[in-house]
């Protein structure tokens, strides 16, 4: 484990680490103070990023929403032939529904729509994400398949994730230079909407709740969170990433740990 010279305790992040691994789990995260102090553990190790990688597609769409090449208005209709695998509502809707960008990106985030997201990657095209991960720092990080709702076969391509670079690109919201502020902010909003409230957001208060927002991903042995929590002194970010056979053990260590970095920090 790596952590700056700071003021920040760490000892509770880290001990919330430790217990998680010795239930057999394996573990990455990077936990960024509102100050910038800054705590890792296995920062650069590869996971499977499951739907955290709805994060920068999300930021690739509003890239193009700028440059004038969709509209988050824009109507898209459904076709049979666009329905995936996997969580989401728009697998089970009727062929023809109507659904605008704004629609699809809600769906994306909030309840992590694969359908919704493989629209959408067809729409902006794998090489353009993986090209916007890039720009925004995303060394270790790749776009490489669309949503399945199952984990990679021997030989398919995997969409991998580092922690590093999943706090980096929720901190790049927060400053923004993942796009405009005003796109940043709207993209920030659509992370508040998240309805899984078992992993970042599972041992904050319930009266009083502060604001918080994520993006969830889980496939296989995946179980991963990425998102915020808005504290006095400004945003704490925090990309948690867990390899696991049990997934509501997952759910619990990254609510530990997120637990433990909010109440180290507010």
């Amino acid at each position: 484990m790596e952590q700056a010279a700071a003021r920040t305790d760490w000892t509770p992040i880290a001990a919330a680490i430790a217990r998680g691994e010795q239930q057999g789990a394996v573990i990455g995260a990077v936990v960024i103070a509102p100050t910038g102090e800054r705590f890792g553990h296995n920062e650069s190790r590869r996971f499977v990023a499951a739907s955290t990688v709805k994060v920068p597609l999300m930021i690739a769409l509003f890239r193009e929403i700028e440059g004038g090449r969709q509209r988050l208005d824009q109507t898209y209709v459904l076709r049979d032939k666009d329905r995936a695998d996997g969580s989401g509502v728009l697998l089970h809707l009727h062929e023809g529904a109507a659904l605008t960008l704004a629609d699809l990106v809600y769906l994306m985030i909030a309840i992590s729509d694969n359908t919704a997201t493989n629209v959408l990657i067809g729409r902006i095209g794998m090489e353009r994400v993986n090209a916007v991960m890039r720009a925004i720092g995303m060394q270790g990080s790749t776009l490489e398949r669309p949503m399945r709702g199952r984990v990679a076969e021997p030989g398919e391509p995997e969409n991998w994730a580092t922690p590093a670079d999943y706090a980096r690109t929720i901190a790049a919201l927060f400053d923004n230079t993942a796009a405009s502020p005003a796109s940043c902010a709207a993209m920030t909003a659509y992370l508040e909407k998240q309805q899984n409230e078992r992993r970042i957001a599972r041992f904050l208060p319930k009266a009083d709740r502060p604001r918080w927002g994520s993006k969830t991903g889980s496939v296989g042995r995946a179980v991963n969170d990425v998102g915020f929590i808005e504290t006095a002194r400004g945003a704490l970010i925090l990309s948690i990433f867990c390899e696991t056979d049990d997934p509501h053990s997952g759910e619990e260590i990254i609510g530990h740990i997120s637990g433990a970095a909010w109440r180290g920090v507010r």
